[in-house]
């Protein structure tokens, strides 16, 4: 729809068939958590982990654009923070093999819609945590950018690297 006023009754008519619906598979709505979102005012809302937004695609149209929720991405950076704290003086293949299933889970959960910046970020992160450990299990300053190379860290450390996204 384009947001015109005069639209306003598909709104009406959608969220009475969507009522209909829900009631032929016996879900009830919660009319006090339940709200009619208009994307077109700039609104936004959050549902099972993501955030949903209007947007633009890089071909120009608009579309609703989900992304993890801030929440959702904070939890799994404490997550991974208290393995990188409880398993500070193990080593860097033990930390690894208990987080590249949190990893793994959290991306392919959120691998759907515009994920892609919200996965960069959690890449760097955890390859930066991976860098600190490794230069602290030496006694040493820094992240080891000279030291510890990218191939190195995804291919013989095996840390989780598919980050890509899944279009429908």
């Amino acid at each position: 729809m384009d947001g015109h006023p005069k639209r306003q009754w598909l709104v009406e008519m959608a969220h009475k068939r969507l009522l209909e619906e829900f009631g032929k598979l016996g879900v009830r709505v919660n009319e006090q958590k339940s709200r009619i979102v208009d994307l077109w005012k700039k609104e936004s809302f959050g549902f099972v982990g993501f955030d949903f937004r209007l947007g633009r695609s890089r071909k120009g149209k608009w579309i609703a654009i989900r992304t993890p929720k801030l929440k959702s991405r904070s939890k799994l950076l404490q997550k991974l923070k208290d393995i990188f704290r409880r398993y500070k003086s193990q080593p860097i293949g033990t930390v690894i093999f208990l987080i590249n299933p949190i990893l793994r889970g959290w991306v392919n959960y959120f691998r759907v819609g515009n994920s892609a910046k919200r996965f960069s970020y959690i890449r760097r992160w955890a390859e930066l945590k991976v860098r600190r450990h490794l230069q602290r299990a030496r006694q040493k300053a820094g992240f080891g950018w000279a030291w510890w190379s990218r191939e190195f860290i995804y291919k013989y450390l095996k840390l989780y690297n598919d980050f890509r996204i899944r279009y429908c």
